[in-house]
């Protein structure tokens, strides 16, 4: 088995442009299926802007604000990205993890889930609605996104977690095109909302994440 250790972690400081991002993505994805690169997990904050992916709905976009939109070739529909939320790309070999990619999936939410439970966040999946999602009935709002995209066995795209973003940029669309429900974020619920604090505790349960891509166990 693969250590945690092999894998490069990134965290960049700043915005970064999306565009940069997902040419970086795309060129790293290639030279870890080459084998001339290690696997990434890479954290950032974007500027505010919307992502399309590939089941994108463009009567789920109103965009008041203006901001801009992108292709994103992942799958999913729209998703927000903005300052005040974690987003987590992962470039790793699913070749050498198990290549099983509802595994894959399953796994990345239970690491979300994982990590904000040590942010003391109660988070957990709901049937028939993507991502992760805080609270019961009438607070019932998503905190995390997933959108994700296979390319000859290597992963491109992962997730966001809302930190502190300004919760009102989601009011361009419908996010990830499930209607009826708010979204939150870490502050908002009144937890630790440093995004070292975040980070760490994506960290330290990285590895029990590993481990359930390679021997089926889920991490939540």
């Amino acid at each position: 088995m693969d250590a945690a250790g092999d894998i490069e972690w990134r965290v960049d400081e700043g915005l970064v442009p999306y565009p940069d991002a997902l040419a970086e993505m795309e060129a790293r994805a290639l030279a870890v299926r080459d084998g001339t690169a290690r696997e990434l997990v890479w954290l950032l904050q974007h500027p505010p802007l919307f992502t399309a992916g590939t089941s994108a709905d463009s009567a789920e976009l109103s965009n008041p604000m203006g901001f801009p939109v992108f292709e994103a070739g992942r799958g999913g529909r729209y998703t927000y990205h903005g300052p005040g939320q974690r987003v987590g790309y992962l470039i790793l070999d699913l070749e050498r993890r198990g290549k099983d990619i509802r595994r894959f999936v399953h796994s990345l939410e239970g690491w979300m889930i994982a990590a904000l439970a040590e942010l003391g966040v109660e988070a957990r999946r709901e049937p028939g609605r993507i991502g992760i999602w805080s609270g019961e009935r009438a607070h019932e709002a998503k905190i995390g996104a997933i959108g994700v995209r296979v390319k000859r066995w290597v992963t491109l795209h992962g997730f966001s977690i809302n930190v502190a973003p300004d919760l009102s940029h989601f009011d361009g669309i419908i996010p990830c095109g499930i209607a009826g429900y708010g979204v939150t974020s870490i502050a908002q619920l009144g937890r630790n909302s440093s995004m070292d604090a975040v980070d760490a505790a994506l960290k330290s349960s990285f590895t029990a994440f590993l481990a359930s891509l390679l021997q089926g166990e889920q991490v939540a």
